[in-house]
This record gives C-alpha cells, structure tokens and sequence, in this order.
C-alpha cells in the first residue's frame, strides 16, 4: 500500500499542472449585483454573507477541490483596507472545517505572525493538523495593516525579524525530542531542562509553512526556511521571472510554488480571458489554456476567490467542478459531481 500524501503533495500533480483549491469566504460579496444590493440596504462593504460557509465548504470538498484557505484579518478596518477577510477567527474556522470535510486539503492565506504569540500558534496548528488527520498547511505572512501592531503591542518596522524569530520558535514546537528533554529556546528563556512541550504533536515531522509574499525576508532566507512558497497573482510574463526565480532557488530540493487568483467566471465558456485586479475574468475554456501555462511556468496550485463574481457561488463551484477540474487531477482527491455532489449535503 502506497503511503498516505502529505497535505503539499496533494497539491502537486506529478505532471506539472496545477491543483485547484478556494479561498473562503466562499461569497460574491464583491460583485455588482451583490455591491447594489449592499449599498442599498446600508450593509456595509467587505463583509462577506457566512450564512451557508459549511454547506458550501462541504460541497467544494465533495466536489474535488484540492484545498479551502482561511485568511487572517484581526481587525476589520473599514476606514483604511474596507476587507474583512474570512471574517471568522482563522484557527477556530479551521477546527469547524477539519470537521465538516474530509478530502481537501486546509491552508492560511496567512496567519499574521509576527501578531501572534508564537507558542499559541504552534499549538493551534498542530490542533489543526491532527483533528483534519494531516490535511493542514500553515501559511505566514508579515503583515501589512500598521494599524493593528500597536494594538497588538507589537513593532511594524521590526516585524521581519520578529517573523523569522517566531519561524524559529513554531519548528522547536513541533519537533519531537528524545524523552526527558523539552524545547530548548534560550532566546526565550525556555531551557530543555525544564522539559515542557507543545501538545499535540504534528502528524508528521513537521508542518509544512507557506511564506506569503516576501515577509520582510529574503528570497533566500524563504528558500531556506519555507516548504512551499505562496504568491500573489502575476500577468504570465512577471510570473514566468518569479516561479525562474523560486525553482532556481530550491533547485537541489523542489519546493511548491502556490498562488491564490481571484476568479470572475463568465456564463458563456467561450468568453475570453481578460484581468481583473488579481486574476482574471473568463469563460472556462480560456481558464482552462490559462491553467495549463500558469502549470508551465511552475505553479504547483492555483486557489480561486470568487468574491468579484456575479453569479451565485454554488453555480460556480459545480460548473468548475464540471469543465476544469477534471484537466487538473489532485493526489488523494477524488469527487462527485453534479447531482451526486448535492444528493451527498
């Protein structure tokens, strides 16, 4: 019997064609009926509808999504970035989702480290990746909202050497050591003699990270001390010297080139592909051609926001489910589509 993937190699088709996941809220809360709507009724702007977030969620996992990504937004800032995000806490959405699936893969697009108590992060990860049995990659980022760190009681300038301490820290949580020895963190004051650990343990040696973007960090240094980079979206010819750039980097041990789109799915399929701000309006065959160069280039993943889109989000998911993601299999992902899909809720 072959050996269960991991939750990265579940991400990576052996044949060079990206997987295809989702990043949540799984709403259209940014499309023009949807934005009418809202400024009619006073609600206000970025504030995705969660009231079918897990039927939604369970039916892109029946469906054969390869992953569902939470965002980290502590503080909606409707004055400065007017986006809430996955609106809910990312690691206690993470806990419901673990639940409520069972096949895709579950990612952050990305915890705010240099926010966050580093030891805490380390627990609720692995929290995370033992209740959904090893399907959970923690993806980090920097952080670029200054409003949030003097509430936080943390130093924007100083967040990039905050994040790679705290990097540091989540691997020393995790690690399994030899019995009678606990973490050995001097930077911290945490000596092995005093033998505390972190619990649980991951279900494999580790967690995979995923860097968002650059954190304030070289591309080296995320070379380095990332299993997985995770980008943000490019026109073809910027993403083509970006994926050169990571594949030669990690030449002597390939790592996963990751990036979210966000994602306006016309009705016709013939339409053309043309940009919107990060990703692309078009019909699913021109998806499909974009898709298949992305892969060229070395995207491993592609997960779609569909928050600009017009038409309802369940409309999407099937017709996706029905005209794309059988060109691009995952591992350890198999689905049920249309009228199988929906009998399963």
């Amino acid at each position: 019997m072959s050996p269960t993937p991991t939750a990265l190699e579940r991400l990576v088709n052996p044949a060079g064609l990206p997987t295809l996941g989702l990043e949540l809220p799984l709403d259209n809360d940014w499309g023009n009926t949807r934005l009418r709507a809202d400024r009619a009724a006073g609600r206000p702007f970025g504030v995705p509808d969660l009231t079918r977030h897990a039927e939604l969620a369970r039916l892109a996992d029946t469906l054969g999504f390869a992953s569902l990504w939470v965002r980290d937004v502590p503080l909606y800032d409707p004055e400065q970035f007017g986006d809430a995000g996955s609106v809910f806490e990312a690691f206690t959405h993470l806990g419901h989702l673990a639940a409520v699936t069972e096949r895709a893969v579950l990612g952050t697009a990305a915890i705010v480290l240099p926010l966050r108590q580093p030891l805490l992060v380390a627990k609720a990860a692995a929290t995370v990746d033992v209740l959904s049995g090893g399907r959970f990659i923690l993806g980090l980022a920097s952080g670029d909202r200054p409003v949030e760190y003097p509430l936080f009681g943390a130093d924007f300038a100083a967040r990039g050497a905050t994040f790679r301490k705290n990097v540091e820290i989540l691997r020393a949580a995790w690690a399994t050591r030899p019995s009678g020895q606990g973490i050995s963190l001097p930077d911290i004051g945490l000596g092995a003699d005093r033998n505390l650990e972190v619990l649980p343990k991951p279900t494999g040696r580790s967690i995979p990270i995923a860097i968002a973007g650059h954190a304030q960090q070289s591309a080296e240094w995320i070379s380095r001390n990332a299993d997985a980079s995770l980008n943000y979206p490019r026109p073809l010819g910027a993403l083509r010297l970006k994926t050169r750039e990571w594949q030669q980097l990690t030449a002597g041990a390939p790592k996963p080139y990751l990036t979210p789109m966000q994602l306006d799915l016309a009705e016709d399929p013939a339409v053309a592909a043309t940009p919107i701000r990060l990703g692309l309006r078009t019909g699913s065959e021109a998806l499909v051609d974009h898709l298949r160069e992305m892969g060229g280039l070395g995207v491993s993943h592609v997960s779609f926001n569909l928050r600009p889109g017009d038409r309802p989000v369940e409309e999407i998911l099937q017709e996706l489910a029905e005209t794309v993601l059988p060109h691009f299999p995952s591992a350890g992902v198999s689905a049920a589509t249309g009228s199988d899909a929906v009998a399963t809720l």
